[in-house]
């Protein structure tokens, strides 16, 4: 909080004080007037004159207000005789991290929020984290905005998931799970993909995405399975399930994409 070009031992006006440590001239005013921050001394026209001790207590006086506290609380703590101005400026240190900390965990949940709007899904942190655990539904909000954005289907998905309640989220979520789970029964069975069982599995699938989000043609849905396979996000979420997993999703879809009229 140093002038720039002025050393320790120069004394700064009220003005070159002013624009170091940001406060305004009326506030350095106020300071001095219920002691709070006294200039070391005045110059001989009568103006208030500041040294670097000054601008050390200023420095804490602002730290403190950064907390919250009050300006007579503050009067109290810095004119204690028997306090240590360094375990003082520690004491102050610990307890902006922590606040830091804290704005920090407000800051990243206001933004999981607004994206979570954008993305139609009207839960709060708390709730979208009751609802889908760990995996963070708006990691990718973002760029599925920049890829169909301008899509009917991403419209439409928009305009249901928005009226969608926490209750509608867990049921959803409960229902891909046996989605999910029909899939990987139905590739562990050993049938192949073009089995009616898998492929009736496939057919669950779009018509869950029909269901819940937007009308998924046996075309579009053929265009996601290619995405399953093509990008490795979409491939590990299957692949966490059963190796090989991807790939057998792709080719039943794809199948029953190839019988649907």
């Amino acid at each position: 909080m140093e002038p720039s070009g002025q050393s320790l031992e120069a004394d700064y006006t009220v003005g070159d004080l002013a624009r170091a440590s940001g406060v305004t001239v009326r506030t350095l005013h106020h300071y001095d007037q219920i002691g709070l921050l006294v200039p070391s001394g005045r110059t001989p026209a009568g103006y208030r004159s500041y040294a670097y001790p000054d601008l050390l207590r200023l420095q804490r006086v602002l730290g403190y207000r950064a907390l919250g506290m009050s300006l007579d609380d503050i009067a109290v703590l810095l004119d204690d005789p028997a306090a240590d101005p360094v375990d003082q400026l520690r004491h102050q240190h610990a307890l902006l991290g922590a606040r830091l900390i804290e704005l920090q965990r407000q800051l990243a949940a206001i933004e999981k929020t607004m994206e979570a709007h954008q993305m139609g899904i009207q839960l709060t942190p708390e709730e979208m984290f009751e609802v889908f655990g760990d995996l963070d539904p708006t990691e990718h909000a973002a760029e599925a905005a920049d890829r169909w954005g301008d899509t009917d289907a991403y419209r439409q998905s928009q305009r249901r998931t928005s009226c969608y309640t926490k209750a509608d989220w867990q049921q959803m979520k409960a229902e891909n799970a046996v989605v999910l789970a029909t899939l990987v029964q139905a590739y562990r069975s050993g049938a192949p993909a073009t089995s009616d069982a898998a492929m009736d599995a496939a057919e669950a699938h779009r018509q869950s995405i029909t269901k819940w989000f937007y009308d998924c043609s046996p075309a579009i849905h053929r265009g996601l399975a290619q995405m399953y396979i093509a990008d490795p996000r979409f491939t590990a979420h299957y692949e966490e399930q059963a190796e090989g997993l991807a790939q057998f999703v792709h080719d039943c879809v794809t199948a029953n994409a190839d019988r649907s009229p």
